[in-house]
């Protein structure tokens, strides 16, 4: 869920070319000549997003931080596949500055710039090879503006950092392969001053001080886009406890923020209960909320096992909403950003499916009202014009309508099949906007052309309904 703030002008990134170690590539094991991967996976609204030629599998990132100067020290290890045979490669890399680059042990050349860190191992990779790439980085994080003049990256906060990163900006704190096709396990240890808590995705597995300074080391096991990786450093309360069912829940809130925000909190196992009721077997392994004081950052984002709040936006309605995305969004993930909707468009019907079913107002009632809204007519939410819409009215309210006349389409039991079966079909992978309506369609037993039509890729509003 994003709530546009105020733009920033982004700072500029110098070029800077790295010789290390051998000034060449090579062919590979009998002779194989790769060719560099692409540089960006022509994605429709960040074209330059992502990169071609590799698939990670796990990132390993260690990382020092110091509030006081707002200095990041990393290390990342990477280890990827590769989907061709490869001279090279790209990272996404913003505002850090590399130290060393190796490929399965050999020092590698590397070239940053811009956001692009071109890397050419010293023997070229062949095709289905797993590999790892090791980078050792440093400076001082950015905070990125998006062309929805949201802020993202690295936000520095009065005693330590939030990282948030949709849609580009882990590449502020991390190198990587930072489109959401191509997803990856986890492993994040951040040392920060004792007293002060780093808090991520997955699970707390270790949590030691030595000299005046304590690692945490959470794990991710289950796949995860790099939008949906966090990082919270500074102080916190926090909590440990487990759902009737037994799933591990971490919450953790500022000291400002957390007598106000205890209730809330409480409530996460009653809608998990709710939520794997409609939706199915939960995917991860734990499940939290983080919440931050006003102005840390400008919108509730639903980073994968702990979303992060800001305390004017810890409602009801958006938790339900950011805990959806689990499913829709988290685990079944856009193949390309144009199919955001099917992330916000089903979270924001979970909205109307909760209060259909606790506060009494039907969901042809919010149906109704999101269909007065005229900002949801701005555009079709299938069809985003530019990247600078991407949280726009017709993505949340007009995605949600689609889904709320599939259901008087296709009828209750088919539609509640659709909730369940969808996210279990592509648990864990990529879809698009053509895979849901295709699997929409074979629920149905029929073609759908005449509600897709007009409510998913229509340019105006219908007659009133």
């Amino acid at each position: 869920m994003r709530l546009p703030t105020p733009p920033r002008v982004l700072a500029p990134v110098i070029a800077l070319t790295l010789l290390l170690g051998c000034s060449g590539g090579g062919s590979g094991p009998r002779g194989v000549q790769g060719a560099p991967g692409g540089v960006g996976v022509r994605d429709p609204l960040f074209p330059r997003l992502g990169n071609g030629g590799y698939d990670v599998q796990h990132y390993a990132l260690t990382l020092g931080y110091e509030p006081s100067t707002g200095r990041l020290s990393g290390l990342a290890e990477i280890t990827a596949r590769a989907s061709q045979d490869l001279s090279a490669f790209n990272l996404d890399l913003h505002g850090l500055t590399v130290d060393r680059v190796s490929v399965d042990g050999a020092p590698s050349t590397a070239h940053q710039s811009g956001d692009e860190l071109t890397v050419r191992p010293r023997r070229d990779l062949t095709r289905g090879k797993t590999f790892r790439t090791v980078v050792r980085y440093f400076g001082t994080p950015k905070t990125i503006t998006d062309p929805d003049g949201s802020q993202e990256g690295w936000l520095r906060t009065e005693d330590g950092a939030l990282a948030v990163g949709e849609p580009a900006g882990s590449m502020a704190w991390f190198p990587g392969n930072h489109h959401p096709s191509d997803k990856a396990t986890y492993e994040i240890a951040a040392t920060v001053p004792s007293g002060l808590d780093a808090i991520s995705n997955g699970e707390l597995t270790s949590e030691t001080t030595r000299a005046g300074r304590t690692t945490f080391v959470w794990k991710s096991g289950r796949p995860m886009a790099s939008y949906l990786a966090t990082l919270a450093i500074g102080a916190y309360e926090t909590d440990a406890s487990h759902t009737p069912a037994g799933l591990p829940v971490f919450t953790a809130a500022a000291p400002s923020v957390a007598d106000d925000s205890a209730e809330l909190l409480a409530r996460i196992p009653e809608i998990m209960r709710w939520s794997t009721e409609k939706f199915g077997p939960y995917p991860y392994s734990s499940i939290g909320a983080i919440v931050v004081p006003d102005g840390e950052v400008g919108y509730a984002l639903e980073t994968q096992n702990r979303p992060v709040f800001p305390a004017e936006y810890f409602q009801l309605d958006i938790l339900v909403h950011e805990i959806a995305h689990h499913w829709y969004g988290n685990s079944v993930t856009p193949a390309s950003w144009r199919d955001i909707w099917l992330n916000e468009g089903f979270a924001t019907y979970a909205e109307w499916l909760w209060v259909e079913d606790f506060d009494g107002v039907p969901a042809q009632q919010s149906f109704e009202e999101a269909f007065e809204e005229s900002a949801n007519w701005d555009f079709p939410p299938a069809d985003l014009p530019s990247s600078a819409r991407i949280s726009s009215a017709p993505v949340y309210g007009r995605g949600a309508m689609v889904l709320h006349k599939l259901r008087q389409a296709v009828g209750e039991r088919t539609f509640t099949a659709i909730l369940k079966g969808w996210p279990a079909k592509h648990r864990h992978g990529n879809a698009s906007t053509a895979d849901f309506t295709t699997y929409a369609e074979k629920s149905a037993g029929r073609k759908l052309d005449d509600l897709w039509r007009v409510w998913l890729y229509g340019d105006d509003r219908p007659a009133r309904p």
